[in-house]
């Protein structure tokens, strides 16, 4: 079974139903980020979520997540591209015990508009109930969708079993009696994770438990992946934004540079000439 995306509405366009498997992209941002405990629970929830509100809202957009610690202890970051890619990053110094989704840490969510403007919106995780409550909240206040969304893992010791999650939105042209019939059946849905404990589980799965007996029509779907955007042309570019003072520095020093990818751990050396050529450049 492969990560997957889908997108399905009845066809009555009553109900949006977006549906996705992320298992196998997050359980390599897991392994890239070397995280565990309750940092792997959020960053899984994180990078699912981001899938989800891309899927929702900008499907050919990137769509980035934050997720701040309590107490502002680390920083979690989850990113969704147009393509299927997907990666995340953990940034946690000191103690990645004392990362906490308690009360007062925070989900920011963002996503570019069509005049380039930013959409953005934060929401207390801790208040809110969980990575899934507070994407609910996101939607609905900075959104203005009536949805209900919902993210999960399950994990053997540190070893991620099964990631993902699936968004319902409520459409204007839903009439009282199939409004009804999904709030009962929202209200009476088992907890995710008895779909993720399920050694088939998929994003279809999903869709066809949600949408039973209401004849729908797919709207699209996505495959997923692990896919980090670095390479030595963007290195270079954030390069050439330092000061000449500091690029006239690392020359001095006739070393070259060292530089690793934060999200994917690649590693980059820098020969002492490419900066040189920056150094001209600029």
């Amino acid at each position: 079974m492969s990560d997957l995306s889908l997108r399905a509405m009845t066809n009555d366009h009553g109900f949006r139903v977006i549906a996705a498997r992320t298992t196998d992209s997050v359980r390599e941002v897991l392994a890239r980020q070397k995280v565990s405990g309750e940092l792997a629970h959020g960053l899984a929830d994180l990078v699912t979520a981001a899938v989800l509100l891309r899927e929702t809202m900008a499907p050919d957009i990137r769509v980035q997540g934050l997720l701040r610690g309590a107490g502002g202890h680390g920083q979690l970051v989850g990113d969704s591209f147009p393509d299927g890619g997907v990666r995340g990053l953990a940034q946690v110094k000191g103690d990645r015990g004392a990362f906490s989704m308690g009360p007062g840490a925070q989900l920011k969510m963002m996503r570019s508009l069509a005049n380039g403007s930013l959409q953005q919106g934060i929401v207390d995780v801790g208040t809110a109930g969980g990575v899934a409550e507070a994407l609910t909240q996101y939607l609905a206040e900075s959104e203005q969708l009536v949805s209900v969304a919902r993210v999960g893992s399950i994990f053997a010791g540190d070893e991620l079993l099964q990631a993902g999650g699936f968004i319902v939105q409520l459409l204007p042209e839903v009439d009282r009696p199939q409004h009804m019939i999904m709030t009962q059946r929202l209200e009476d849905f088992p907890p995710l994770e008895k779909y993720l404990s399920e050694p088939e589980f998929s994003a279809q799965m999903l869709i066809d438990e949600l949408l039973f007996g209401m004849p729908s029509t797919p709207l699209g779907r996505q495959e997923l992946r692990f896919h980090c955007r670095c390479d030595e042309t963007l290195v270079l570019g954030a390069l050439a934004t330092l000061s000449r003072q500091d690029l006239q520095e690392m020359v001095d020093d006739g070393e070259g540079l060292e530089i690793d990818c934060d999200y994917c751990t690649k590693h980059y050396d820098i020969a002492i000439e490419r900066l040189r050529a920056l150094l001209t450049e600029s």
